[in-house]
């Protein structure tokens, strides 16, 4: 146990030591946190509007005060015909053009809207809340019902997706360079002659990464609920449970990562590239996966963070309890115990 504890001590001075590892391990969540918690959104607001109508009435008038009143369309300008709205439009001084029919008033129908529809996704946004506005006599989007987000805010989407991000990259990349920085000093030696185990060795270097990702969750779990607003509906108890899984996957995979790579500059590349680009675009941090095409979903059904960020969305905001995230757990504790055995067999009882 002396000579455990000693390995564990040995690892966290190396880790304390370093500046820019400490500067890496708390710099990047609160970064990322702050830039992609407030950046990162598809929140309709401000939409700049052109309003076309060629007989006013009080519905159309009235519409058009409540289009000015909300918050998600600004009207600059106003014309008088289609042609002149679409001009606008791409003269880049206006997102949407609303045309009103000269019959709105009578029959209540007669929209025609006219979109940039370089974002598609983001057009029929903005046609939709239109059409809600207009339709709506009291404002708002009518006949809505927005569960668990009733503000429509976008982090409550993006914050356990970038929750999943950050502990897999931070976890995984720093333990990646564990192994590989006592071969790259020479100090490999001394580990394999002395009287610990590599089941040892392996923990032990694991422990200082795991508690200072525990104490990164702490703090991005804070500044979700005191900063970005996002709630904790759920059990904190669970949530730190199912988030320990997720840390102790992601420790497995730097290590096997770094059981493998030879130098720490290859270690780092590795984590990097083989984990950065498939955690923002396959595991459901920006785009959903039913949409994409049969080949990537089966792609996405072995990227761990697509589990947690699901587990974490039923937890954080809609306030499931266990038993409706057990599916998400059990993949996640699997490929734990996967990625931890790989590592232990490829472990070298000497040096080559």
């Amino acid at each position: 146990m002396k000579q455990f504890l000693s390995f564990i001590l040995k690892e966290a001075r190396h880790i304390l030591r370093d500046k820019r590892t400490m500067l890496i391990l708390f710099g990047m969540p609160l970064a990322m946190m702050l830039i992609l918690g407030f950046a990162v959104t598809n929140d309709v607001k401000n939409v700049r509007t052109v309003v076309v109508t060629t007989h006013h009435d009080h519905l159309s008038t009235a519409a058009i005060n409540r289009l000015a009143a909300s918050d998600y369309f600004t009207i600059v300008a106003k014309a008088s015909s289609p042609a002149d709205a679409e001009r606008i439009i791409r003269s880049q001084k206006a997102d949407m053009a609303i045309v009103f029919a000269s019959d709105f008033a009578s029959k209540h129908t007669g929209l025609q809207f006219i979109v940039d529809g370089c974002d598609p996704n983001m057009a029929q946004q903005w046609t939709n809340f239109a059409t809600g506005v207009i339709l709506n006599p009291h404002g708002g989007i009518v006949n809505s019902k927005m569960l668990f987000n009733p503000q429509m805010r976008s982090a409550y989407n993006f914050v356990p997706a970038i929750m999943g991000m950050l502990l897999m990259l931070i976890c995984a990349m720093m333990t990646s360079i564990s192994i590989v920085r006592e071969k790259e000093r020479g100090t490999m030696e001394v580990l394999l002659v002395s009287p610990v185990k590599p089941l040892m060795v392996i923990i032990a270097k694991s422990i200082p990464y795991l508690a200072l990702a525990l104490l990164i969750l702490i703090v991005i779990l804070l500044m979700s609920r005191f900063v970005l607003m996002v709630p904790l509906a759920g059990s904190i108890f669970w949530i730190m449970v199912v988030s320990l899984i997720y840390i102790l996957l992601a420790l497995s995979l730097g290590l096997m990562i770094s059981n493998i790579a030879q130098t720490q500059l290859v270690a780092l590349l590795a984590s990097a590239m083989l984990l950065l680009m498939p955690v923002i675009m396959l595991s459901g941090m920006l785009f959903p996966i039913e949409s994409m095409p049969r080949i990537l979903q089966w792609v996405a059904a072995i990227m761990p963070p697509r589990y947690y960020i699901d587990a974490m969305r039923k937890l954080m905001i809609m306030g499931v309890g266990i038993a409706d995230v057990l599916k998400e757990v059990t993949i996640l504790s699997a490929m734990t115990m996967l990625f931890l055995t790989v590592p232990l067999k490829k472990f070298n009882v000497r040096l080559e």
